[in-house]
């Protein structure tokens, strides 16, 4: 099978959930031996046409990102390339138009790959998009609802998620370094101070906790533990690698999510499946909820208070330093979501 994913976009242009997911996705793709081609705007010096990275080959559509030229050039693209199935990027969402014409003549399926709406994309475009492809995934119930009202069908949309490694969860070491941890990028949606209020309310109770992550809040978040007093029993551990930051999970007991965007809460799946009880502080644009409703080890709160009470009501539970329940969220299970619908798709285009 050869699938080209079209994305202008790569992580060596930006870092954002929607590259990170396309790269991840792409290599996850190689292991399986399947040809995977990504036509994207050049990132690599030189005048080559393609450079392959992983397993991964990248193709030059365009010498930089430019949408109009990129949505212009990409239907000869694809005809070189030949693809049994096209993955598409919904950012910029004239692209994903733009593959789905040029997909008529190729006679091949189009899939979207939905992470969220971008603002730099107008709304009569989403839409366009959103009822283009033959079938969109989306990361999360939450964005699954968001492309459905843009015009999606039922029947067009399903869920794939972020995928973890429980292997490395089950292997790594364990780290005592904190009760409580918080993990995510600290940019202006990570809303830190929800979880630094309600540490500073339990002042009179023994704790530590720990922050993964770093961004432009991370200032502002240090300035706020200060302020609450709280600074010498929070530690600001900056980016770290999963692999590292896994065995501090596993030895942590309580993991906290308040971040207010989260397409799809990664750092809270890896928490989850190292066994913390998990607190999520729920949040309209964040599909975080959805991990833990119904499970015994995770709750749902709405106020700093809320969490507060939460974290001290966690104690009730024995640390765990596993939970098998999230093994269907493993690499390989989620890689298995993806050719499935890839030969679903082929099979009923070619029947039809």
């Amino acid at each position: 099978m050869r699938v080209a994913l079209v994305s202008m976009y790569t992580p060596h242009h930006e870092e954002t959930g929607a590259t990170m997911r396309m790269r991840r996705t792409a290599e996850l793709l190689a292991e399986r031996d399947i040809e995977v081609v990504v036509l994207c705007a050049k990132w690599w010096d030189g005048e080559v046409i393609e450079f392959e990275q992983n397993g991964v080959t990248y193709h030059r559509v365009t010498d930089s990102p430019a949408s109009g030229r990129f949505a212009s050039r990409v239907p000869f693209v694809l005809r070189e390339v030949d693809p049994d199935v096209i993955q598409v990027a919904s950012f910029p969402p004239s692209h994903v138009t733009a593959v789905k014409t040029a997909a008529r003549f190729l006679r091949v399926p189009v899939v979207a790959d939905w992470w969220n709406r971008d603002e730099r994309g107008g709304s009569r475009a989403y839409r366009r998009a959103a009822k283009a492809p033959h079938t969109v995934l989306t990361p999360s119930e939450m964005i699954r609802t968001q492309v459905r009202e843009m015009g999606a069908s039922v029947d067009a949309t399903h869920v794939v998620p972020e995928p973890i490694d429980m292997e490395l969860v089950r292997t790594a070491d364990i780290e005592t370094r904190a009760d409580v941890v918080y993990a995510r990028d600290l940019d202006e949606h990570a809303n830190v101070e929800s979880f630094l209020l309600a540490l500073a309310e339990l002042r009179d109770k023994d704790w530590d906790a720990a922050i993964i992550g770093d961004g432009p809040e991370r200032s502002n978040a240090e300035q706020t533990a200060r302020d609450l007093r709280i600074d010498d029993r929070v530690e600001f551990l900056g980016d770290l690698s999963v692999d590292d930051a896994v065995p501090i999970m596993k030895g942590a007991h309580v993991f906290a999510q308040t971040a207010t965007v989260e397409p799809f809460a990664t750092n809270l799946l890896w928490a989850l499946a190292c066994g913390c009880v998990s607190i999520v502080e729920y949040q309209t644009q964040s599909a975080a909820h959805e991990l833990v409703e119904g499970r015994e080890r995770g709750s749902l709160v709405t106020s700093p208070q809320e969490l507060a009470d939460e974290i001290v009501a966690a104690r009730g539970f024995e640390h765990r330093m596993v939970d098998d329940a999230f093994d269907h969220y493993d690499y390989r299970h989620v890689v298995d979501r993806y050719e499935s619908v890839y030969e679903t798709e082929i099979d009923d285009f070619g029947f039809f």
